[in-house]
């Protein structure tokens, strides 16, 4: 048999406790595939869409790659520590540390080859299924399956290099010492798992404190938060996992009313030894779950936002003209000659906004008409307004604004005009896009409104012309006033040439954009949420092969003592829930407070509830981790028996 030979049995010989390890592996290089497919696509034309897909696929490519470094290092160092007691013997049977390098570096690259190649022909194989769903979330017209060397030779290159690199650092990992030590294998020095009780509080009370902080916190301090939890968080997750849950098993082992009850004693005994021997793993686990929880439930709370898009903008197109504006009848003729050519329903509503100062606020005050408004409001099938003279009401701007200005009583003199009225009040729905037509709105009874207007007639001219476009099918007008957009976003971008004398606003293009950028980013997050969620798995699947040999021979011994298959089940669910949900639940708590600083910064901005997306989110997870517990505990369950 060659050197090549033994390096290939070695890796078949282990093929159980490579599984996971090789999984992750090649679902790694598939979504890297993937994502460079997307990334070189030749018939991407669309100059923003090409940007963000660069942009996007390229920071998920380089987030992928990282973890997946640390991911190989981990596992690799796991499995070459593990893996002691075999290069003990082969130590000393005469083989050199030169040749077990060798022999690292062989099987290393075989596990790096096998997962690349199936990992790019998987990636391949599902392109096309990728595409049409890239190309529905993107709205492009057509997105088809291209053969080019590019992603091969991205993918292949970075993987690679990668396991090269591993395979010259691997044997860094074996443990050093006296064959005597390798041979005797995973034995551990119970020593060397102590724990401290000052850390054991600390763990606790810095947990507590960054629950405490995100539970409290506010618009003026989340973005401190942000930047101070996450580290004060992480430490407290350490110190939890190394010491805080060791003092508190302890503590339990010291009852014996808990402790000596039939299978507890050795459930609570062989979680000890477990949870000290894999604490980092526990950690690592953790905060990986953690991860991939706030990614996907930050991009889903954006979709939230997006879903929510129409009720903050309820009318379809808004076009506002000043009086200096020469290219205003053009405009207005040019919309609506558009949208008579895409045969898109539509009514249309002029307002001549008149701005007067308010004596009680010594602010500017934007006046409506009662017609205007009662006009639009019933092509919005909202209720209409009556007010006698000298009355006003306030016009919201959102719905939280509404709530504050419903309570108010406002008695002031308009400007110039010297017209008095009470403002009683807030008319209880939104007609105007948040704050397309001012911050201070306020409509005025026909009488009085023509009072302001003979006013400004004798003076300086303030008003403006503010166009509504009520349109049913809103999100088909995406192609409509391309042109005004297009030189609206260009005098916003190239300040030297001044402002515009007229605005454009069209929240069907917006929303398409929002929505394409929001929903392919879900989708990327999603795909790199699957690598963290198989990474996690793989840890703890790992940890759990790699003893299966001592905890056949323990089971074997219970069985010939009596001990039941109901009562080895039982044993076996209390050994591994909770490696399988202590971690994830940790991490679930942390993401549920996350969550909260979140929907404050929510509340702020668009004042939506993200509950239901983040609720969704966690619960998909849940059910996602109990799958891949009975698959486990199956497969676990089967190896152990088979030593009877």
């Amino acid at each position: 048999m060659t050197f090549r030979q033994f390096a290939y049995r070695n890796v078949v010989r282990n093929r159980r406790i490579y599984a996971a390890f090789f999984m992750a592996s090649v679902f790694s290089v598939m979504v890297f595939f993937l994502y460079s497919m997307l990334l070189f696509h030749p018939t991407i034309e669309d100059k923003f869409v090409q940007e963000f897909a660069i942009v996007g696929m390229g920071i998920a490519e380089i987030i992928l790659y990282i973890f997946t470094v640390f991911f190989l290092f981990y596992s690799m160092r796991a499995f070459l520590q593990a893996r002691s007691r075999e290069f003990g013997i082969l130590l000393h049977l005469g083989m050199e540390k030169r040749q077990i390098s060798r022999l690292i570096f062989l099987e290393t690259m075989l596990i790096g080859t096998a997962a690349i190649g199936v990992g790019t022909g998987l990636g391949f194989t599902f392109s096309k299924f990728f595409f049409m769903i890239v190309r529905e979330i993107v709205m492009l017209p057509s997105l088809p399956l291209y053969v080019s060397w590019k992603p091969f030779a991205l993918t292949i290159g970075a993987f690679f290099s990668l396991f090269i690199l591993i395979s010259f650092i691997a044997p860094v990992f074996i443990k050093s010492g006296k064959i005597a030590d390798l041979i005797r294998g995973e034995r551990k020095d119970d020593n060397q798992y102590t724990y401290s009780k000052v850390r054991g509080y600390l763990g606790i009370l810095l947990l507590g404190l960054s629950y405490v902080l995100a539970t409290l916190t506010s618009n003026a301090i989340v973005l401190k938060l942000f930047i101070l939890l996450p580290p004060i968080a992480t430490l407290g997750t350490y110190f939890f996992f190394t010491d805080s849950a060791p003092l508190f098993l302890q503590r339990l082992r010291s009852s014996r009313r808990i402790y000596w009850q039939h299978s507890r004693l050795l459930s609570i005994s062989s979680g000890i030894i477990r949870l000290r021997e894999n604490a980092r793993m526990f950690f690592i686990v953790t905060i990986v779950s953690t991860i991939a929880f706030m990614s996907v439930g930050t991009l889903a709370s954006l979709t939230s936002f997006a879903s929510q898009y129409r009720a903050m903008n309820p009318l379809g197109l808004v076009y506002v003209s000043h009086p200096e504006n020469i290219e205003e009848a053009k405009h207005i003729a040019q919309l609506t000659h558009e949208l008579n050519e895409e045969e898109i329903a539509y009514s249309l509503t002029k307002f001549k906004v008149i701005q007067q100062v308010s004596s009680f606020s010594d602010s500017t005050v934007n006046i409506l008409s009662l017609d205007q408004v009662n006009q639009l409001a019933n092509h919005l099938d909202h209720l209409s307004i009556h007010l006698d003279e000298g009355e006003a009401l306030f016009l919201p701007q959102s719905n939280s604004s509404y709530k504050n200005l419903n309570e108010r009583v406002v008695k002031t003199e308009l400007g110039d005009s010297h017209v008095k009225v009470k403002i009683d009040g807030a008319y209880p729905y939104q007609l105007f896009p948040s704050y397309s037509i001012g911050s201070n709105v306020i409509v005025l009874n026909n009488r009085d409104y023509q009072r302001v207007v003979f006013s400004t007639l004798r003076g300086k001219d303030t008003s403006f012309n503010y166009y509504a476009f009520h349109i049913p099918e809103w999100q088909k007008t995406k192609d409509i006033g391309l042109s005004i957009s297009d030189t609206v976003t260009e005098s916003f971008l190239l300040e030297s040439k001044g402002t515009l004398p007229y605005a454009f606003d069209n929240p069907g293009l917006s929303y398409s954009i929002i929505r394409m950028t929001f929903s392919l980013l879900l989708f990327i997050g999603l795909l790199l949420a699957g690598v963290f969620f198989l990474a996690t798995g793989s840890f703890i699947y790992f940890q759990l092969y790699t003893s299966l040999a001592q905890e056949r021979k323990k089971f074997d011994v219970l069985r010939r003592l009596g001990l039941t298959d109901y009562e080895l089940k039982k044993i076996v669910n209390r050994q591994l829930i909770p490696q399988f949900f202590f971690p994830w639940g940790v991490a679930f708590l942390h993401s549920s407070f996350a969550f909260l600083s979140l929907q404050v910064i929510w509340d702020a901005l668009a004042e939506i509830s993200i509950v239901k997306e983040l609720a969704i989110v966690l619960i998909g997870f849940t059910f996602m981790q109990w799958m891949y517990f009975y698959l486990i505990r199956w497969r676990y369950l089967v190896h152990i028996k088979a030593s009877g």
